[in-house]
């Protein structure tokens, strides 16, 4: 799957081991795992006022699951780009 660039911009701000886990769970054979990880950590998320988890997981997660789901991906990319018109508009850009 094509990367945008928003998402390559987010991959080079990130640690170097985290880049390699995001591109293994990127290829078309992880599709399975993608799913798991992407429910259990909206799982973890919903549990999130508990110590060790937070809430920062159910987006992660559904971004994880918004890979395989199309629906779930124009969402994803509906909010993302919400959320960037929204920091643009802040820092006056």
């Amino acid at each position: 799957m094509k990367q945008n660039t928003g998402m390559r911009r987010v991959l080079v701000a990130v640690p170097s081991l985290l880049r390699q886990q995001y591109r293994r769970l990127g290829r078309p054979e992880a599709k399975a795992q993608r799913l798991l990880i992407g429910c259990l950590l909206i799982i973890g998320g919903l549990l999130g006022f508990l110590p060790v988890l937070g809430f920062w997981m159910i987006p992660l997660g559904i971004m994880l699951i918004g890979r395989d789901i199309p629906f779930v991906r124009r969402g994803t990319a509906c909010i993302l780009a919400f959320v960037r018109r929204r920091r643009n508009e802040r820092n006056g850009h």
